[in-house]
């Protein structure tokens, strides 16, 4: 490397070099700063035309290389900045995110480990944290001793996986009721795949109208119908109707706890009776609002997620883990493992040794083990820190509330479910909310996208951040008359 930090050549790009230990201070450096709002590091960014980029950057990928130094600076003084802050306290789109600087700084040792973590012999130890991890979220929605799951990439992978084991399990069930349905399509020594064609059309997921995106998305990977039960949750009386009309074409309901756009939790109770007489897989996509399970004000919410046959939560948004993080849990794991777990000569040693194989549990193979830092987190704070931040993030919700309920020139659409303040600018067009949110992010002073509610133009307040308080949302309000 050089004590300028100049270029690398093949011989060194592996062995230590003196010269990489000023490099390493920076990096350590810089990622204290940029993950402490008390250091200054947090601010909300703002994007750059490719051209800008191209200008400011300059050439990066050269035959000699530029040296890490360099090419660090280019990152930390040209790129970052072109990257907003999901961890800004007034990041307040989509769903953001506030990892905790415990948990940033074990995203760091993790890649420095270079660990494989989709299997026991080669990852023991971070599978065994990660599980200790799944077990405390498992414990919170309700779930019984045995069930399980691992961490992947974020709630589309989760949901995906979530749904492809529902099929096969429920395919695999109904073909061993009455076999001369069934078509036999891949076997091994310990693993079956069955196709059964369902009566009357094609196979289907139902879920309600405030279902997350992804749940489409993974109706359209998987090729099967998607029907949508309408009303502003998901109940189970709406849902009974559905199920028997469709009868054995349906092999999961995906109800939501947490919805993105509004922070609604479906009936889950009785949409867990309903799927119980069916006999339909229900899964609960709860990546948003699962947090909310460890504040005790916000668990009665969730009745019946505990009957769940799937369950998705995602860290990265609520539960202060850096991206990317889903955890994805099974009521009953081996049928889970029975679809996921893959074959071919290499992995039999895996397959045949009985161990907890996260690879085994969802649509990958090759996975880091991201499910480490928020583990680390979790065991450094203390799940009553964990469970005071969450309810923080639920008060300074209902305050903003209460400021956009008492402001003149606004029109809240409903009291927050959970963390989601949701209003409306009185007397605003389209053009009016999109020319307010670009002036904001130029400024420097907040992230609200405008977004939709039946049919109408709203902005929506996501409070995920401890850092967040009422005078951030109050800046917003005053912002708008």
């Amino acid at each position: 490397m050089g004590d300028a930090g100049g270029p690398v050549g093949a011989d060194r790009m592996h062995r230590y070099d003196p010269g990489i230990d000023g490099f390493a201070a920076e990096v350590f450096r810089y990622s204290r700063r940029r993950a402490s709002e008390d250091l200054g590091g947090i601010v909300l960014g703002h994007p750059r035309p490719p051209s800008e980029l191209d200008e400011q950057a300059g050439a990066t990928i050269t035959e000699d290389g530029i040296g890490a130094m360099e090419a660090l600076r280019v990152f930390t003084e040209v790129l970052e900045p072109a990257c907003l802050s999901v961890d800004f306290s007034r990041y307040f789109s989509f769903v953001p995110a506030a990892p905790t600087e415990a948990a940033i700084l074990a995203d760091l040792v993790v890649s420095a480990c270079s660990i494989y973590a989709g299997s026991w012999l080669e990852g023991a130890g971070a599978v065994w944290a990660e599980n200790q991890a799944l077990r405390w979220l498992a414990d919170l929605a309700g779930l019984p001793e045995g069930a399980g799951g691992c961490f992947v990439s974020g709630g589309t992978a989760g949901n995906l996986s979530a749904l492809v084991a529902a099929r096969h399990a429920h395919r695999t069930a109904i073909a061993g009721v009455d076999p001369a349905n069934s078509t036999h399509l891949r076997s091994n020594s310990d693993h079956q795949c069955v196709e059964f064609r369902p009566t009357g059309g094609r196979w289907t997921v139902v879920t309600g109208a405030t279902a997350h995106s992804s749940v489409a998305t993974a109706a359209a990977v998987m090729d099967v119908d998607l029907v949508t039960v309408a009303g502003e949750r998901l109940t189970g009386p709406a849902l009974a109707p559905v199920l028997a009309e469709l009868g054995d074409r349906v092999f999961a309901v995906a109800a939501t706890a947490g919805s993105t756009n509004l922070g609604l939790v479906d009936e889950l109770g009785t949409v867990a009776t309903a799927c119980a007489e069916a006999g339909v897989w229900l899964h609960v996509d709860a990546a948003y609002g699962g947090a909310a399970l460890a504040a005790p004000s916000a668990r009665p919410r969730f009745e019946g997620i505990e009957r769940a046959d799937s369950l998705i939560i995602d860290p990265h948004k609520w539960l202060f883990a850096p991206f990317d993080s889903c955890a994805l849990l099974y009521r009953q794991p081996e049928l889970a493992r029975r679809c996921h777990a893959q074959h071919a000569s290499y992995l039999e040693i895996l397959n045949q040794s009985g161990d907890w194989n996260p690879s085994d549990f969802a649509v990958h193979l090759s996975r880091r083990a991201r499910g480490i830092p928020f583990w680390l987190s979790l065991a450094a704070y203390g799940t009553r820190a964990y469970a005071d931040a969450v309810e923080g993030c639920l008060a300074v919700a209902r305050e903003g509330a209460r400021l956009v309920a008492e402001a003149d020139h606004l029109d809240l659409l409903r009291p927050p479910e959970l963390s989601i303040v949701a209003f409306r600018r009185i007397g605003w067009a389209v053009a009016d909310y999109q020319a307010w949110s670009r002036r904001m992010l130029a400024s420097g002073q907040a992230l609200v996208v405008p977004s939709r509610h039946e049919g109408e133009t709203i902005l929506r307040l996501c409070v995920v951040n401890p850092r967040t308080t009422v005078d951030d949302l109050a800046l917003v309000v005053d912002s708008l008359r």
